[in-house]
C-alpha cells in the first residue's frame, strides 16, 4: 500500500506513519512545512504547503497513493481564535484539496477527527450521533468531516478520543496539561515520575470525562480502515471505556508504578483559561464505537491496558505487537 499522511511529523501522525510503514511495511510519505524529523526512517518526506491547492494535488499526484490519511491540525485553539480565516483554510479549505486529489489519484481519503464535534451533553456518543459542536475547533472539524465525506468519492473519518502515546517523531510533546485531555497522561507521568505532586484539573468549564486511547491503537484501526474496501463513513477509533480526568490519573499511576497520593484536584489554570477568548470546552466527550466494531472486526482495549501497552511502548523504544484486526 502506498499512503500519503499528512500531520505525519505531529503527535498522532507519527504513530500511523510508523503502524503503517513499520508495522505493516507500506510506503509512505509525509509533506511536511514547519517540522523536519533529522533522520526519517521507512518514510519520505517533501517540504509542502498544505494551503497551497496547486502544490498538493501535484504532489499527491506525483506520490500516486492509494489512501491519503489527513491527521495535518492547526495544533493551538488560543491560535485558531485568533486567526479564524487561517484556521478556516487550514482545516476545512485543506481537507477540500485532499478530497480533490484524493478523486483525481483514485484514493481512499481518512481525515482524522475529535470528540470535540461532540458538545459535551452527548455522553456515550456513537458513529451515527449527530455531531453539535460548542467552539470553533469542533465546527471546523466537523465541517471538515463533512467536506471529505461529501466531496472525496471514497472517504473515511477517524475520531480519536483522549489520546495518549508515544510521541516518534519528536522527543518532548508540544504542551502540558490544557482544558482537554491531549498529553494528559504524559504530562502526569512527567511530574510523578519525579516525585513532583501533579495539579489534575477539575471544574466545569473543561473537558471532564472521554474515551482513553492509545495512539498506536488508533493508528492500527485507521490501517483497517485504509485496508478494507468497504470501511467508508464514520469511524470511532478509540478506546473502549471512558474515564475521567483524576480517574486516568489515578489509572497511569498504578500502571507505571508512581505514588497516586501525589496527586490533588485543583481548578484549571486562570491564565490559560482567559486566554481561550470565551471558547466553550465540551464537558462530557464520552464516545462509542459499535459501527467501528462491526465494520473493522475488533473489539477495542480498556483504558487500563491501553495505558499498559504505553508503558511497554515507552520501555521497549518500539510498537508492541497489535490486539486489533487479530
Amino acid at each position: 500500500m502506498r499512503a500519503y499522511v499528512t500531520g505525519g511529523t505531529g503527535f498522532i501522525g507519527s504513530n500511523i506513519v510508523k503502524v503503517f510503514a513499520e508495522r505493516h511495511g507500506a510506503t509512505v510519505h509525509c509533506p511536511v512545512r514547519s517540522f523536519v524529523p533529522d533522520n526519517p526512517l521507512r518514510y519520505s518526506i517533501e517540504p509542502l504547503d498544505l494551503l497551497d491547492t496547486d502544490a498538493v494535488l501535484s504532489s499527491v499526484a506525483q506520490f500516486d497513493p492509494d489512501v491519503i490519511v489527513h491527521s495535518m491540525i492547526l495544533n493551538d485553539l488560543h491560535g485558531i481564535y485568533n486567526q479564524r480565516e487561517l484556521a478556516w483554510r487550514s482545516y476545512v479549505d485543506a481537507t477540500l484539496a485532499m478530497a480533490e486529489a484524493a478523486n483525481q489519484a483514485g484514493a481512499k481519503l481518512i481525515v482524522v477527527s475529535t470528540d470535540w464535534v461532540f458538545d459535551g451533553t452527548q455522553a456515550g456518543a456513537d458513529e451515527h450521533t449527530p455531531p453539535n459542536p460548542v467552539n470553533y475547533y469542533g465546527v471546523l472539524k466537523a465541517l471538515s468531516e463533512q467536506a471529505a465525506l461529501l466531496r472525496a468519492e471514497r472517504a473515511a473519518v477517524a475520531r480519536v478520543s483522549a489520546v495518549n502515546g508515544v510521541h516518534w517523531a519528536r522527543d518532548e510533546m508540544p504542551r502540558g496539561q490544557d482544558p482537554g485531555y491531549g498529553y494528559f497522561v504524559t504530562t502526569v507521568l512527567d511530574a510523578v515520575s519525579q516525585g513532583q505532586q501533579f495539579g489534575v484539573w477539575e471544574g466545569d468549564d473543561i473537558n471532564m470525562a472521554a474515551t482513553p486511547s492509545l495512539a498506536s491503537e488508533c493508528a492500527e484501526a485507521m490501517w483497517l480502515i485504509a485496508a478494507n474496501d468497504r470501511a467508508d463513513g464514520v469511524f470511532h477509533c478509540c478506546g473502549a471505556e471512558p474515564a475521567g480526568r483524576m480517574e486516568l490519573a489515578r489509572m497511569a499511576c498504578e500502571v507505571f508504578g508512581h505514588d497516586p497520593s501525589l496527586l490533588r484536584s485543583v481548578p484549571p489554570d486562570s491564565e490559560m483559561m482567559a486566554s481561550m477568548a470565551g471558547a466553550r470546552i465540551p464537558y462530557d466527550t464520552t464516545i462509542r464505537t459499535p459501527r467501528t466494531a462491526e465494520v473493522l472486526g475488533y473489539e477495542p482495549l480498556g483504558a487500563r491496558e491501553l495505558l499498559d501497552r504505553f508503558k511497554q511502548e515507552l520501555e521497549s523504544g518500539d510498537l508492541v505487537p497489535p490486539t486489533i484486526g487479530v
